[in-house]
Formats: C-alpha cells, sequence, structure tokens
C-alpha cells in the first residue's frame, strides 16, 4: 500500500513539475509589456516570439530587431542571426542598454542553452 501510494505521489509531482516547465516554455511575452515594465521583468527569463525585421553583425556584437503586434526589439545573440522576414522564438531576459535623461534602450539578450 505504502509503494503505490509513493508512485502516485512521485507521478503527480513529476506531472505538475513537467507542465510548469511546459508552460514557462510556450508562455509568449507581448514585446510592449518588455518595453513599458522593463523593471517588471528585470532578470527574468521570458519567451518572445515575432517576425526579424533587421540584423546586424558587428565585430564586437551581433542582433537583430524582432517585431510583434505590439512593438519590436533588439535581440542580442550569440548565435547565427536569422533572416529578415523569419519568424522566430527566442527565450532570454531583458536589459537596459543605456539610459540618458528620459531616453533609455531595453534590448533582449538572447539565454543560449547548450
Amino acid at each position: 500500500m505504502r509503494k503505490t501510494a509513493l508512485i502516485i505521489l512521485v507521478g503527480i509531482v513529476l506531472a505538475v513539475g513537467g507542465t510548469w516547465c511546459y508552460m514557462e516554455w510556450f508562455h509568449v511575452t507581448p514585446i510592449g509589456d518588455l518595453l513599458n515594465s522593463p523593471r517588471k521583468y528585470d532578470r527574468k527569463v521570458v519567451t518572445i516570439s515575432g517576425d526579424v525585421t533587421d540584423r546586424t553583425n558587428l565585430l564586437a556584437a551581433k542582433f537583430f530587431t524582432l517585431k510583434d503586434g505590439s512593438g519590436e526589439i533588439a535581440v542580442i545573440t550569440e548565435r547565427v542571426l536569422p533572416n529578415i522576414g523569419e519568424k522566430v522564438r527566442i527565450r532570454g531576459r531583458v536589459k537596459e542598454a543605456f539610459a540618458v535623461g528620459d531616453m533609455q534602450l531595453i534590448v533582449f539578450v538572447e539565454v543560449v542553452t547548450q
């Protein structure tokens, strides 16, 4: 009886944990939410999705612009840049690149998983 209860408990824990991980990966945060409330997303890993509208490869940095229906944001990456017009889903963190007075540049830094 105890062994059966333990197996059921482990099954429930795995199901809940798996569901949470699934929801974390597939929940897409609108880019406009990141831009309007960057402090709310500080140090949190979120997923964004949209169309690539521009891309730049400099010696020191690679980034592309991602646009959805709510806004657009620069995405800094270490991977190969996607093509313009490509639809992508990216996991990463919001960062404030710089702020001068009331102007600020918010970027999204991709989290690369091995």
